[in-house]
């Protein structure tokens, strides 16, 4: 049978959390400016804050950075201002003040935070990652800092774990917008190498196993099996029964018709698998049943492709045909599976059935129409003795 690059359907089907306009309030992970009860920083602030006239607020502020805010208090000013310029949709000056913040306050996670979320709704995702990066480094160093002179080091680790905890929605909130800038970046290439980047950055995410597997399948679709196979089968050491893994080193190995046994003992363990998966969470029941239909149907076809390199084209018949409904909504893996069967059943010498698989697969709109359009051509007339695999 003719080598084809391989058309996967959606290996993945992900579930988003709708991201609010405005990000959760951070725990205090930075310096704590303390601004004393009736002093002139606190009226100033309290005005600045109770105005809602932009022009106002920002000649407010301006005066406050001007007059007042000496020495920390400049940290609360750049603060206003960054909060003003996000509002305002005024993002590079958003920046601007978030990078004289964080020269003030390089582990102010409350800015990391306004950063990431500015960038996103900028669309940079250069920016989203830098500032990614940055509230990253600032998890990094809090979690790694040593208990401060004259405090007991366990009560230290009580005190970060809780202030961990309250940041807890912060940081997934920054997790959810990194994670989904470097989903729907388009080019293939670029994507896989940020959602790469994600899993190292935050690698306690719940996202970046899921960042992994997508990766991954972008390797694949950009043609770079070096990355692809280094990123899978190490998201599948890390988690063995990792369906998606399973199913794309699965198929990739039966379509180049490489480590048969490995790609049959994996799609075998994905149909296990999958018998007991639980529905993930975001996902409606209908869509679960779906995407689990599809990825048992991805299972069974590669099953059937090792079946052919191995030449027990019997088995692979029944396989081909047992994932052909379940591959039905998904146009090229369903035209691949029908192209696979045709192959299947010549090598069987059961031609009127093949020319039946064939003329299906045709009939998709996909990349295989034009490959099963030919093959049928070439059987007119032909011995069904003829029939490679």
């Amino acid at each position: 049978m003719r080598r084809n690059r391989v058309f996967l359907g959606p290996l993945f089907v992900l579930s988003w959390v709708a991201l609010g306009a405005i990000a959760p309030a951070c725990a205090q992970i930075g310096k704590y400016v303390p601004i004393p009860a009736g002093s002139d920083a606190d009226h100033a602030l309290t005005e600045i804050d109770a105005t809602t006239d932009p022009a106002q607020k920002l000649a407010l502020i301006d005066k406050f950075a001007a007059t007042i805010a000496q020495g920390d208090l400049a940290i609360v000013a750049d603060e206003r201002y960054v909060n003003y310029y996000i509002a305002a949709k005024n993002y590079d000056k958003a920046f601007e003040y978030g990078d004289k913040l964080f020269a003030l306050d390089p582990d102010s996670l409350a800015n990391g935070v306004n950063m990431v979320r500015a960038a996103q709704e900028k669309g940079d995702t250069d920016k989203l990652f830098s500032y990614g990066d940055k509230v990253a480094a600032i998890l990094k160093r809090y979690k790694d800092a040593p208990a401060p002179e004259g405090k007991d080091q366990h009560d230290w680790d009580n005190t970060k774990k809780q202030t961990l905890e309250n940041a807890h929605d912060s940081i997934v909130y920054v997790q959810q917008l990194v994670f989904n800038g470097a989903y729907q970046t388009q080019d293939v290439t670029k994507r896989a190498a940020l959602l790469t980047r994600f899993a190292q950055m935050f690698p306690d995410s719940p996202y970046a196993d899921q960042a992994l597997g997508v990766a991954a399948a972008s390797y694949r679709q950009a043609q770079n099996t070096p990355k692809m196979l280094e990123v899978a089968n190490g998201l599948l050491a890390k988690d063995p029964s990792n369906l998606g893994m399973l199913i794309l080193l699965s198929d990739y190995y039966s379509e180049k018709g490489e480590q048969l046994d490995k790609a049959e003992s994996y799609a075998k363990k994905a149909v296990s698998v999958l018998e007991t998966a639980k529905k993930p969470d975001g996902l409606t029941d209908e869509q679960w049943q779906q995407q689990s239909a599809l990825q048992k149907g991805l299972a069974l076809s590669a099953l059937g492709q090792v079946n052919i390199q191995k030449k027990n084209n019997a088995q692979a018949v029944d396989n081909f045909k047992a994932a052909a409904p379940l591959l039905k909504p998904d146009a090229n893996s369903y035209a691949r599976n029908q192209y696979r069967l045709g192959f299947a059943l010549l090598n069987l010498k059961r031609v009127p059935e093949a020319k039946a698989a064939l003329t299906d697969a045709a009939s998709v709109n996909s990349p295989y129409k034009s490959l099963a359009q030919d093959k049928l051509k070439t059987l007119s007339g032909a011995t069904p003795a003829h029939a490679k695999s």
